[in-house]
């Protein structure tokens, strides 16, 4: 029995081990020899998805093609010592006669043909990736940061402060996402810095929605009364025991939105107002060409000239698609299996 006054000593419990065990909110499968976490099991899930990991090889593929496509200088210094693309994107017939004339068709030179400025399509479909598919990660990165810092704090809080903030919510949901986005390039202009600014400014609002109702729900568990008893500062609480078992469905709808802002990207080139005209982007390269979808040289359709940009996209929503399938199914995944809170101790 404690004889200090003012202190209560509770029987069985030690808050040293409470400290230095795994975290208070890591619920993990205890098999008897090992501990093995959620997102250990939820890994062991996803690989087993066979459509998921062609999803994921696509994806990488299709990036490590589009960052080999064509030397990369830094400060004026070539850090790339080889390239796949076998022309420059803004090398032209007209100026070199080795490529052919306008609307060459498919050939070994020509693997997808030219367009009508005699550019080799395929050397511009490689070097497009880079447009569309690192705005669309850096984007995500960008949102779902903002979103789930904004949506924890409105949801772990609650009151007049969540009140507040989902007011602004409902404000950015009253206009869609891409013709905000429009609004935004049309005045700063055209770039690609420009387009990662008009799809992040108000592309967190959905992760912060998400997130703050799924917070709504975490935070009335157990461990997170045991954290603050503990004395731990909120910000603690929050991004170490709340948002850790949050963040699945922020994870899938992360995934998903890669190929949704790649979409984007594309509609607004495809209008004209994404990119510079002559810019090897998939959505201008359509722009670019959508003459030859009505006539082309001769009254012949160049079929060519649009249905690879088109399919790079198709290709690529696809793969991010189905990567996003696999991890709903690999996290919300339902098994009877036996967990006990923060590590089995």
């Amino acid at each position: 029995m404690a004889t200090e006054r003012g202190r209560i000593q509770i029987s069985g419990f030690d808050s040293t081990r409470v400290e230095e065990r795994e975290p208070i909110s890591g619920w993990v499968e205890d098999t008897g020899t090992e501990t093995v976490g959620r997102y250990q099991r939820a890994f062991a899930r996803f690989r087993r998805n066979r459509i998921a990991l062609l999803g994921v090889a696509t994806v990488i593929t299709m990036a490590l093609v589009a960052l080999f496509s064509y030397p990369t200088q830094v400060f004026g210094i070539t850090i790339q010592p080889f390239h796949l693309a076998p022309f420059s994107p803004t090398e032209t017939g007209f100026l070199n006669p080795d490529m052919g004339g306008r609307y060459e068709r498919i050939s070994w030179t020509h693997p997808m043909g030219t367009d009508r400025d005699a550019r080799d399509i395929f050397s511009r479909w490689l070097i497009g990736g880079r447009y569309s598919v690192s705005i669309g990660f850096i984007v995500v990165g960008i949102t779902s940061v903002v979103g789930i810092i904004y949506g924890s704090i409105s949801g772990y809080y609650g009151g007049w402060i969540d009140e507040l903030m989902m007011r602004i919510l409902d404000v950015i949901f009253a206009f869609p996402g891409l013709v905000l986005a429009l609004v935004i390039v049309a005045m700063l202009g055209g770039g690609y810095w420009q387009l990662v600014l008009a799809f992040s400014l108000f592309g967190w609002a959905g992760y912060a929605r998400l997130i703050r109702g799924e917070i709504l729900k975490v935070k009335e568990n157990e461990y997170v009364l045991a954290a603050k008893a503990l004395g731990a500062r909120d910000r603690k609480v929050i991004f170490r025991h709340i948002v850790p078992n949050a963040i699945t469905p922020v994870i899938v709808q992360a995934s998903l939105a890669v190929g949704t802002v790649v979409i984007g990207v594309a509609a607004l080139g495809f209008l004209g107002i994404g990119f510079d005209p002559g810019t090897p982007e998939w959505g201008t390269m359509l722009d670019a060409t959508l003459d030859t979808l009505i006539t082309g040289p001769e009254g012949s359709i160049p079929w060519w000239a649009t249905f690879f940009p088109g399919a790079g996209i198709f290709m690529f929503v696809m793969a991010m698609n189905l990567v996003g399938d696999g991890l709903n199914d690999a996290l919300n995944a339902q098994e009877d299996v036996a967990v006990t809170p923060g590590g089995g101790g």
